[in-house]
């Protein structure tokens, strides 16, 4: 999968991504710790011609901005991004980065690791205004249990492109170092739905790994028949906060029944 992230900002798998982010970043006690280890650019342009070739943005967010039906759950994504646009159009849509770095409060601190050179040097310039917020050039699986503190409140985001052949298991692998390394961490791992034995494969193998409990949620956008295509996304939250089932559902609910053609959105638990 040869995966460029300007083409696909603002479609319906950031929607449920940054929707959850965003209500975790809300939850979680303070101080935090945050560790991002895909980060990206953190910032991008709706209006550039990946954007604009790929029309998944106009599918996603276009609809987020315009909804009238909108549940809680999705309104602190749609208040950001309209905040990021001085309440006008949708032309430019904020990464996760930008998101966490905007939930920093007092004695917070962030870390968002990319590998790429040309999308850290892009990070690093998006994440100026925030003093909490670091970036690191560097392998990001590495990086999250090397330097997630021992103790005390921690967020990681595992959020990986899904390019590599070995992503799936190194996710795995990364959810059992950030267990090990401090009981208290929570973890969202992002992971994309295309047929259903691989991501069943990988609930198998984190299960097997004693990261749990596991709160999973599906967002299947259309039914799994095409294992070409990406036919939705999940969620994978380690040590979830009580209570964040109910904000899946109502998250998966929306984005499948608004964009979705004909799927279904699913919620479960783990061990």
């Amino acid at each position: 999968m040869n995966y460029r992230h300007a083409f696909h900002a603002g479609n319906f798998a950031d929607l449920v991504k940054h929707a959850a982010l965003l209500d975790l970043l809300s939850q979680m006690p303070r101080p935090l710790t945050v560790i991002d280890t895909h980060a990206g650019r953190g910032l991008y342009d709706l209006s550039g011609d990946e954007a604009q070739r790929s029309g998944e943005a106009r599918a996603g967010v276009g609809q987020l901005m315009k909804a009238q039906d909108l549940p809680a759950a999705l309104q602190p994504l749609r208040a950001a991004v309209s905040q990021l646009n001085g309440g006008g159009p949708a032309r430019l849509y904020p990464g996760s980065p930008l998101l966490i770095a905007g939930a920093l409060r007092k004695g917070d601190s962030y870390l968002a690791c990319e590998l790429r050179p040309e999308e850290h040097a892009a990070l690093t310039q998006a994440l100026t205004p925030w003093p909490a917020a670091r970036t690191v050039c560097a392998d990001g699986y590495a990086e999250a249990a090397a330097r997630l503190p021992r103790d005390g409140q921690a967020l990681v985001l595992i959020d990986p492109p899904f390019e590599k052949s070995d992503d799936y298991r190194r996710c795995v692998e990364a959810l059992g170092a950030v267990a090990a390394a401090n009981p208290l961490a929570v973890t969202l791992v992002w992971l994309p739905l295309k047929d259903l034995e691989t991501f069943d494969s990988f609930v198998r193998d984190a299960e097997d790994a004693g990261v749990g409990p596991l709160l999973i949620a599906e967002a299947r956008m259309r039914p799994l028949t095409d294992p070409m295509k990406m036919n939705g996304c999940a969620l994978v939250v380690a040590r979830a906060p009580d209570g964040m089932g109910e904000t899946l559902q109502s998250i998966c609910d929306w984005t499948v029944g608004a964009l979705g053609q004909g799927g279904a959105a699913r919620i479960w638990t783990a061990t």
